[in-house]
């Protein structure tokens, strides 16, 4: 007797929103920060997926500088590394460090912003 397969939809904590904005990403090492340029792809209440030419790994800790193209005021978030592939890294937001609950309130007006089409 075969067994039949069912296939189920990826389920996420969160929308994702397609996005293409600008961003920093600040990787703190022992000696020196590093800064580099790249783009966000996807964005979520939990977490940002970016295209950067610098080498992380899973499980780096960084920092993500954005800003949403309808405020003149960048959010930077703390985030660490979850997947890799190739250059695109999937971030998801650590929202227990200090300093990152004050932009949760940034980050979901941006979701707004996304939702609503204020990106374009």
């Amino acid at each position: 007797m075969a067994a039949e397969t069912v296939a189920y939809p990826i389920k996420r904590r969160s929308i994702r929103y397609k996005i293409d904005v600008p961003l920093r990403v600040i990787l703190h090492k022992t000696d020196k920060t590093v800064i580099r340029e790249g783009r966000g792809k996807e964005l979520s209440e939990h977490g940002v997926c970016v295209m950067v030419g610098v080498e992380l790994v899973v499980g780096d800790e960084v920092e993500i500088e954005f800003t949403p193209p309808y405020s003149g005021e960048p959010i930077r978030v703390v985030s660490t590394v979850r997947n890799r592939e190739g250059y695109c890294y999937g971030c998801e937001f650590l929202p227990e460090v200090q300093g990152n609950q004050h932009v949760n309130m940034r980050l979901l007006q941006a979701l707004q912003g996304f939702a609503e089409g204020k990106s374009s």
